[in-house]
Formats: structure tokens, sequence, C-alpha cells
């Protein structure tokens, strides 16, 4: 009876949980997304007579929770309504999308998560929120993270897949590759 069932269990067909093939990937290190963003600045906006702002040093934020990535900003706001110089941080934020047409993994909507100013008086300080606001849609934009080359695309080319999932790791980007849209 025992030898019976051991020989049942071994040439039954096994029914195992089916186990979806690996994807392929590809990772985009935290210093290549640094370099992208740091192209960007510094930035310079303002309401000329009012207020002027200045965006330097941005260093940079990956938020796998929020699955963005961003920077940390510093700001200068200067202008006659200030007696001096204000300075603060700003904690910006992108989403992340994959643009085929020009095989780019870009960020886009910018979104400020927090702002930090010292001494800066709160009529002046909703001003300045109201043009970083603006700034982050006109002077920052969209950009391009990573351009994808020929080489890096070659296998996911005869296999059939591009990217399509983008996810914020610790060190940078991991991006899986999924079926090709209809086009």
């Amino acid at each position: 009876m025992l030898r019976r069932s051991l020989l049942a269990a071994l040439f039954a067909p096994a029914v195992l949980p089916a186990q979806e093939a690996p994807r392929p990937s590809l990772r985009v290190s935290a210093a290549q997304i640094y370099k992208a963003l740091s192209a960007r600045f510094p930035v310079r906006w303002g309401v000329p007579g009012v207020v002027e702002l200045s965006a330097d040093a941005p260093q940079l934020l990956l938020a796998p929770a929020r699955q963005q990535i961003g920077a940390t900003l510093q700001l200068n706001a200067s202008g006659p309504q200030m007696p001096e110089p204000q300075t603060g941080e700003v904690d910006l934020l992108f989403a992340l999308r994959y643009e085929p047409s020009d095989r780019t993994l870009r960020a886009y909507r910018p979104d400020f998560h927090d702002v930090r100013w010292s001494r800066m008086p709160e009529r002046t300080s909703q001003a300045v929120r109201r043009l970083l606001r603006e700034m982050a849609r006109q002077a920052v934009g969209e950009f391009v993270v990573h351009r994808f080359t020929d080489r890096e695309l070659a296998l996911a080319d005869t296999m059939g897949v591009q990217p399509q999932t983008i996810t914020v790791v610790d060190d940078g980007l991991l991006v899986q590759f999924g079926p090709k849209a209809a086009s």
C-alpha cells in the first residue's frame, strides 16, 4: 500500500500554482537620475518688482512609498517686500512614465510636497507658494530621467516587450518590461 502511494505521488502530474515567467528588467541608478535632475537647475522665477525666487543645488529624493522621485531644493527669495533675502527648502516630487515615441523615462507632474521657510511673514509665504507652483509647471516641467539606448532595448524589441512598470527603489529605479501596446 505504501509503495503504491509513493509511486502514485512520484508519477502523478504536479499540481503547482502557475508561476509567472520572470520579466526582463533594467535598473536606472540614483546617480543617473541625479545627473538628469541637476541639469534642470538653477532655476530663477518671479514677479519683477515684487519677489524673485531662485532654486539651486538639488538633492535627490527617492520616495519608494509614493512611487515618485524628486529633489530637495534650496530656495532664495528676495524682493522689495522683504527687508532681507529669505532662504528655505522645498521637496519637489515627480510622477514617472515611459514615452515610447522617443524611448525615454520621464519625470512629469511636479508637485511640492513640503515647503520650509525661516522667518518669512505668512502673507509673503503664501505668495511665494503660489509662485513655486507656477515655477514647477513652467520652469521645471517634464524632463527625461533616462534615454534607453538601442543596446538596452535590443532584446526587449526581439521579445516584443517594452518598459511597462517603473518602480522607485532605495537606490534608483527598477524598470520591468511587458507586452508592447498595440498601435
